[in-house]
């Protein structure tokens, strides 16, 4: 049988590994972006980070959902003994109790959903990281990028909206999230409490409303100032590599 010469491929003639002192003539690996194993690398990534992103907007979503969903029907058992018993001291205290339950289930739901928003800020930061990389492999290309590519915290939170962090708009943007709007609920339910322990204690409604009122305003400040505080906590320790060239740079 006639043999058949079939010359090696470029992995064969080539080894890898780092060079002989003896000058053997083994070449050495390319490493970083040079490779061209990093882009199928840099693209397996990209698409883990997105797929973390939408199990964490799912998990957020379902999370409202189930609070929402269960507040409406406490509401609805609270209307069903009113209409049994009357609005009577016995009914304020159960009401009391069905309230406080409703607020920790709230506070419960507003934590885990703080948290997720905590993942999805590092999923978006290794994402920009990751079009950084793209830009360095062909040089030019982040023109055609709708999002940063710098993994810079300003850069990172300008996928949320509006970047003017602090300001009226900024807050008036927060409002329409899902944690704002959860937050408002929660300060009604905080508010209603109140108002219902007030009501048992002093028999004044003009007096349980006006506080209801102050434990809505008071609980939304509170949760506004504590969520400022950890979003220039994320600002001060998030590290960035690739950072935005100038301090209000967004590409």
């Amino acid at each position: 049988m006639e043999e058949r010469f079939v010359p090696p491929t470029m992995a064969e003639a080539q080894p890898v590994g780092p060079p002989d002192a003896e000058g053997t003539g083994v070449v050495s690996p390319k490493v970083g972006l040079a490779d061209p194993r990093a882009l199928q690398i840099l693209t397996t990534e990209h698409w883990s980070l997105l797929s973390a992103r939408a199990l964490v907007y799912n998990e957020a979503f379902a999370r409202a959902g189930m609070f929402l969903a269960f507040l409406s029907a406490t509401l609805v058992v609270l209307g069903l003994i009113s209409t049994a018993t009357g609005f009577s001291e016995a009914f304020l205290i159960v009401t009391a109790v069905v309230l406080a339950l409703d607020l920790f289930i709230g506070l419960a739901t507003l934590g885990r959903i703080a948290a997720a928003s905590n993942e999805d800020i590092r999923y978006l930061q290794g994402m920009n990281r990751i079009r950084h990389a793209y830009q360095e492999i062909v040089p030019g290309v982040d023109r055609y990028f709708v999002t940063s590519h710098h993994d810079d915290f300003r850069s990172v939170a300008s996928h949320y909206g509006p970047s003017t962090f602090g300001s009226v708009a900024g807050v008036a943007h927060g409002l329409t999230t899902t944690p704002g709007m959860i937050t408002v609920i929660c300060g009604g339910v905080a508010g209603g409490l109140l108002g219902v322990l007030l009501l048992l204690t002093t028999h004044d409604a003009v007096f349980a409303g006006l506080g209801g009122l102050l434990g809505l305003a008071l609980f939304c400040l509170i949760v506004t100032l504590v969520s400022m505080r950890r979003v220039v906590a994320w600002s001060t320790h998030m590290q960035a590599l690739f950072p935005a060239p100038g301090p209000d740079a967004r590409d």
